[in-house]
């Protein structure tokens, strides 16, 4: 018996404003652009927040479930760096919004881009363990872009919105291979947010830290599955992306290091990870949804027509790694592609550079505590999509957030 993701959608919110027009309003400099190969940046909206974000990325999974399917969702994990309390879970508000059994264990994990994939394996490793037959397990990662202009060029780059990947025993969309993984982390500042409005960033030193841990748990990856090759072992590539640019120096890091030269490199590139970068360069980095983002882009641009391994990078700030892999076949491409994820990308309503400024102050009190507060919804109307419910946070009263389906 298998286990692994039986299903995945991606929920990348209702608006995005094109990635040359915010340089143009930001003044950046353009030849840059090429990089970050981003056409488009998914935005907030001051009625979005990581909880209508992971509702509405899981819904469409939780709803094709039958009455007894949706009851076996016994693990909730919500992965997040936007996190509403430093006690209380988003898990708990995805929880109710989504209407789960309350037989179901719930729990908000941390660890930057990574926490996904850590949630990921340690309920795959439970639900294949036998302790509960036919469980199933609901991760979400979800998060809100919350930059401005202090973030100089991370601002374009920066994503907004929710995977969501729905674990059982009939991985219909990726079959995990159980015990395939490499792992690797330790201690660095290259990245954190000690508070809801203030971030802190070392370029340079989450780039090579990026690169060192993929290295080091493609390495590990080696040394636990015989006979793993990075140039053949894997049909795909699907690594998690904070811009292309970082992720084509990855790989063509350990092409050389496999042995290849540059124009091998390049070939290998454009047929392994092209296709994974569809979607990131439609939305930006999804930080630990990243990554699923990134397959999904694979599963509904590249030719898939028969059992294909993948193999997986994702990587976490502060920082923790892991490469791990699974198979795909046409099957995990028709369930990705009955999602509609890039039709739905395609709808956004497209924003100004006038417009996106002027959201961004309240965008930016999404997180920040309050005792009572109200989102003038009637202000958003336009905004809001006519294709079917949104959930979307309303007030908040006594420091509960409240939420409603428009």
């Amino acid at each position: 018996m298998g286990y692994g993701i039986e299903a995945l959608n991606v929920y990348a919110g209702v608006a995005q404003i094109p990635v040359p027009a915010l340089f143009a309003g930001r003044g950046l400099d353009p030849e840059r652009l090429a990089n970050l190969a981003m056409r488009n940046r998914s935005i907030a909206l001051p009625f979005e927040d990581p909880v209508t974000n992971a509702v509405n990325a899981a819904r469409p999974l939780v709803e094709a479930l039958d009455p007894a399917d949706r009851a076996a969702i016994e693990v909730l994990v919500t992965s997040t760096e936007s996190g509403l309390d430093l006690s209380k879970s988003v898990a708990s508000y995805v929880h109710e919004h989504l209407g789960l059994s309350r037989n179901c264990r719930l729990l908000e994990v941390k660890q930057a881009c990574y926490a996904a994939t850590g949630a990921l394996q340690l309920a795959a490793g439970y639900l294949a363990s036998g302790a509960s037959p036919g469980a199933k397990a609901l991760i979400v990662a979800t998060d809100v872009a919350l930059v401005d202009e202090r973030a100089g060029y991370a601002e374009p780059a920066t994503g907004h919105g929710a995977a969501a990947v729905l674990l059982g025993d009939r991985p219909t969309v990726l079959e995990l291979d159980l015990g395939a993984f490499g792992l690797y982390s330790y201690e660095t500042l290259d990245s954190a947010r000690p508070t809801p409005e203030f971030d802190i960033a070392d370029v340079d030193r989450s780039l090579f830290a990026y690169l060192d841990c993929l290295s080091n748990s493609f390495a590990d990856y080696r040394g636990r599955v015989e006979g793993a090759d990075f140039r053949t072992t894997f049909d795909h590539l699907a690594m998690h992306t904070p811009f292309s640019g970082l992720v084509r120096a990855a790989h063509r890091k350990l092409m050389r290091e496999a042995g290849a030269d540059a124009v091998q490199a390049e070939a290998d590139f454009a047929r392994r990870v092209g296709p994974s970068l569809e979607y990131p360069a439609l939305v930006g980095n999804l930080c630990s949804g990243s990554v699923y983002l990134a397959l999904a882009g694979l599963l509904d641009h590249a030719p898939v027509d028969g059992p294909a391994r993948v193999g997986l990078y994702s990587y976490g700030s502060g920082c923790s790694a892991e490469f791990f892999s699974g198979v795909v076949d046409e099957g995990s491409v028709r369930a990705v592609r009955a999602m509609d994820i890039g039709g739905r990308l395609a709808r956004r309503r497209e924003l100004t550079f006038t417009e996106y400024a002027g959201l961004l102050p309240e965008n930016l009190r999404t997180l920040v505590p309050v005792q009572d507060r109200v989102v003038d919804l009637d202000r958003y109307a336009e905004y809001l999509p006519q294709d079917g419910p949104l959930l979307v946070h309303t007030r908040t009263k006594d420091y509960h957030r409240m939420y409603e389906w428009r």
